[in-house]
């Protein structure tokens, strides 16, 4: 049974990490078993892995590849299943044999399994009845410490909502055109496969539907990705893109929502900012040839940014991924907000090491397509593309309670822009002739704005303290999600409380 990716991909190192694939020179049961067990127990939920069998390694690295003789396949896949047996509860991976460069590899799909922790023995001894929760740390397998069991216990009523089953579908709901063209674009040799084997048996090897034989059903990455219309399952699963060309407290909105699978909406919604939305300046300076180009934000970190957003947010709350296009910054806002293993002082200096991945199988799909990159690596790309470009830091920012995250890109200090505010007045500015003049204008601009939201919201509130969050946007013609993010800002620092629920309490203004 053919794999949702290729050797080359692996062997690369480019899309799955290294910590997630072990090379093994030739088939060792006791040593491969453990593999497989610590895979399918994923601890740090990263999705599982692979195990290839003929690729001799160098700190977990391909250095040469040997294959595996033909006349001993056969053999090494039986042992394989048989060996497998003895993993409680059941689990098996998905098996290939691959042909690359003339020569065969056997490679093992582990996937994160859904009825975690599993064990195997500790060793193949015969006799030998003690079973260990083998576990991956970096590149190793290891037996797991008793803090680390607890935490394997833990998953095992915890399955991240993408590997879930969900039970309103149907496997009718995922489409075979949308499965086939990943599988051609990511040169997967299901592709082929798929032309004729069965449908269910696609889905059951691409890990997107349960393996009940009494119950078929598809999981909630599979409809995110392979059904035409996902929002049908998770409301508001769509990224908005809005403009505000005077500021938030304009009279002026245009809005463009994109729905549909996740990775269509994503490509769309970067392909309309680029578009619409990003420009190019060329400012000939004097007394030399070469001009210097610019644009207001550059590309990549705007897509890294999204992405991101995309993989990260949380699909069972319904709330959309905004694209706020603000006339000196754009903020990308997601919900729920970062995990606590990423502290707020760590995102103010742009030092992130996630330990856990909301969204594991999405990771794993968007970093075939090449959509994002790899695990904790999307900052440093945001502010490697800035930096190119000339452009001022981002600013990322998640509350206390995990409800929001919010990225901002700010525009090149080379462009002009300007914002009317409450006296019909207008703050902008041109090519400034020095740093220190751009950085006063950008204050100003962003201080006027922000006083005007708030001073909007406090006025509302003490003409009706009832009024819950929903009416207060209505009422200013903002999105949702822009009056939440003002609201815990303003909270936090005191400007305003909530007594009561949100639907039947007041707001007090301190």
């Amino acid at each position: 049974m053919g794999l949702p990716t290729n050797i080359k991909t692996l062997l690369s190192g480019n899309v799955v990490e290294w910590a997630r694939i072990e090379f093994e020179e030739t088939w060792d049961a006791e040593a491969s078993l453990k593999t497989i067990c610590a895979f399918a127990n994923d601890i740090d939920n990263w999705g599982g892995g692979y195990l290839v069998i003929g690729v001799e390694d160098k700190n977990g690295k391909p250095t040469n590849l040997k294959g595996v003789p033909a006349e001993k396949i056969d053999s090494y896949l039986k042992d394989l299943l048989n060996k497998c047996k003895l993993i409680q509860p059941e689990y098996m991976p998905i098996t290939e044999v691959v042909d690359y460069m003339n020569k065969k590899f056997i490679i093992i799909w582990a996937p994160g399994g859904i009825i975690r922790p599993y064990s195997s023995p500790k060793t193949m001894a015969k006799g030998d009845k003690e079973r260990v929760y083998w576990i991956r740390k970096m590149a190793s397998t290891i037996a797991p410490t008793e803090e680390e069991k607890r935490d394997l216990y833990s998953l095992a009523n915890n399955v991240p909502f993408d590997d879930r089953i969900n039970h309103e579908a149907d496997i009718t709901d995922l489409n075979i055109t949308l499965i086939q063209s990943y599988l051609k674009e990511v040169d997967s040799s299901l592709y082929e496969e798929s032309k004729t084997m069965n449908f269910l048996d696609l889905c059951k090897s691409m890990n997107i539907v349960n393996t009940l034989p009494e119950y078929i059903k598809p999981k909630n990455v599979g409809l995110m990705f392979f059904c035409l219309e996902p929002e049908r399952f998770f409301p508001y699963a769509q990224i908005d893109v809005v403009q505000f060309p005077d500021g938030l407290g304009g009279d002026t909105i245009i809005e463009k929502i994109f729905k549909g699978p996740l990775q269509q909406q994503l490509r769309e919604a970067l392909l309309y900012i680029s578009n619409t939305i990003i420009q190019e300046r060329i400012h000939k300076l004097p007394d030399t040839a070469e001009a210097e180009r610019f644009f207001n934000y550059p590309y990549e970190a705007i897509k890294e940014a999204l992405a991101n957003a995309v993989y990260h947010k949380g699909y069972n709350e319904r709330e959309p991924i905004e694209v706020r296009v603000l006339p000196d910054r754009i903020e990308i806002v997601s919900h729920p907000g970062a995990d606590r293993s990423i502290t707020i002082d760590g995102l103010k200096n742009y030092r992130v090491f996630n330990r856990r991945y909301r969204n594991r199988r999405i990771g794993e799909f968007l970093k075939e397509l090449h959509l994002t990159e790899g695990r904790n690596t999307g900052f440093g790309k945001i502010l490697r593309a800035l930096e190119n470009n000339g452009s001022p830091k981002p600013l990322f920012e998640t509350d206390e309670e995990r409800t929001s995250f919010a990225a901002t890109i700010f525009i090149h200090p080379g462009f002009e822009k300007s914002i009317s505010v409450d006296a019909g007045q207008s703050i902008s500015s041109g090519i400034q002739t020095t740093d220190q003049t751009n950085q006063t204008t950008d204050q100003t601009y962003i201080k006027t704005e922000k006083e005007t939201i708030e001073e909007q919201i406090i006025l509302l509130i003490k003409e009706n303290p009832k009024l819950t969050q929903t009416q207060i946007a209505n009422k200013l013609n903002l999105p949702n999600s822009t009056i939440k993010y003002y609201v815990s800002k303003m909270s936090k620092s005191k400007i305003i409380k909530r007594e009561g629920t949100s639907h039947k309490g007041e707001w007090i203004v301190l």
